[in-house]
């Protein structure tokens, strides 16, 4: 009886959290990601100012802006001057892009968001880690052979450790304290941590102590050593959500993580739990797929791990362009159509450059989708 009075009332606090901390119309939110890799649009006020007319032409109301990439910021950053003597991105020292882009946007009534792409990642295919675990060894990832964690092409600091925690956190505050931000954004590198990574000395000694001076297992996929890894990280999205509230209460904290359970398995990400407690106003899993079985079927079971009354927190991320890739654009509406059938108002497309593939569609029919 008392197990089942605890799990009612565990559903009332998860009513109540949805109720209060979700926007009521969060579902209909279309937005576009907007990124400075394979494409221009962030290189000067012309092309942002041409983004920004794009959005408004087919009915995007988000954009959510890469501010976060490849160990520097692309806004200039006095945490990053101080720590780093980087200020900003090569490239992005002539104006204040991030600026620049919420000016031209809010002048239209479009919504900004600074999106930490590179969360816990240092550097793309740099085998040391990129200058900043060049300077600052002691934050490195490892795995079980001791060596730098490095997945998919991506070299990664340790997202268990506190001072690394507290780097990426100033990151986020510097943004909302300085910017008139709408919200700031993880993906599925923030938070996050690949499962092979947690064999750094302090991790090590943090999980001996709470396991009667035991190592962690040798296999990185053992369920128990997962979860408590995904745990850790589950507290700093907690952390974020809560800092970032504390300061400007209106910023929404969105998060775009990989699909579930694979985000789990892969990177430690247990998102259902950062809506179950209210820790993210919206979550956008990216369900990037390549046809529309598997893009259907994807979606309704990422769909059944949201809470009932929090089906409007779930804004479903689709694959617009990736290298050469673009969907046909039968494809295209079949994977909004699915969405529509879920009944979810609005998507996030990855990438902006993707819009221009399909310039017709989106002018002419996606509005009216």
């Amino acid at each position: 009886m008392m197990y089942n009075m605890s799990r009612f009332y565990g559903l009332i606090l998860v009513l109540v959290i949805c109720l209060i901390r979700t926007p009521a119309n969060s579902q209909s939110v279309k937005g576009v990601w907007l990124t400075d890799v394979a494409s221009k649009a962030l290189d000067s006020r012309e092309s942002i100012e041409e983004v920004v007319r794009r959005c408004k032409a087919i009915g995007l109301d988000n954009i959510y802006v890469v501010v976060w990439n490849r160990g520097y910021t692309l806004y200039p950053s006095a945490i990053m001057e101080a720590e780093f003597g980087r200020s900003v991105m090569p490239g992005f020292s002539k104006f204040d892009m991030l600026a620049t882009l919420i000016e031209e946007a809010h002048k239209e009534s479009l919504k900004v968001h600074a999106w930490f792409e590179f969360g816990f990642s240092s550097s793309y295919q740099e085998e040391d880690g990129g200058h900043i675990l060049r300077k600052r060894t002691e934050w490195k990832a490892l795995d079980n052979q001791g060596k730098l964690v490095s997945k998919n092409g991506f070299q990664w600091m340790n997202a268990f450790h506190p001072e690394v925690q507290e780097f990426l956190l100033s990151l986020i505050v510097e943004v909302v304290q300085n910017y008139d931000i709408d919200g700031v954004q993880g993906d599925d590198r923030l938070p996050a941590n690949p499962s092979t990574a947690g064999y750094d000395a302090y991790t090590v000694a943090a999980y001996k102590k709470e396991h009667n001076g035991a190592y962690p297992p040798q296999d990185y996929r053992n369920r128990a050593w997962v979860d408590w890894r995904a745990k850790r990280l589950n507290r700093f999205a907690e952390k974020i959500f809560k800092t970032v509230k504390s300061i400007k209460p209106k910023i929404m904290v969105t998060m775009a993580p990989s699909i579930f359970p694979w985000s789990k398995e892969e990177y430690l990400q247990d998102w259902p739990t950062w809506v179950e407690h209210g820790w993210v106003d919206q979550i956008i899993p990216q369900v990037y797929r390549y046809d529309i079985e598997a893009y259907t079927k994807t979606l309704a079971s990422n769909l059944e791990f949201m809470p009932e009354n929090c089906k409007n927190l779930f804004v479903p991320g689709v694959l617009l362009k990736v290298n050469d890739y673009l969907p046909s654009e039968a494809y295209l509406k079949n994977m909004i159509k699915a969405n529509r059938k879920l009944g979810l108002k609005g998507e996030v497309f990855f990438f902006y450059e993707g819009l221009k593939g399909h310039d017709s569609f989106f002018r002419d029919k996606y509005p009216k989708m």
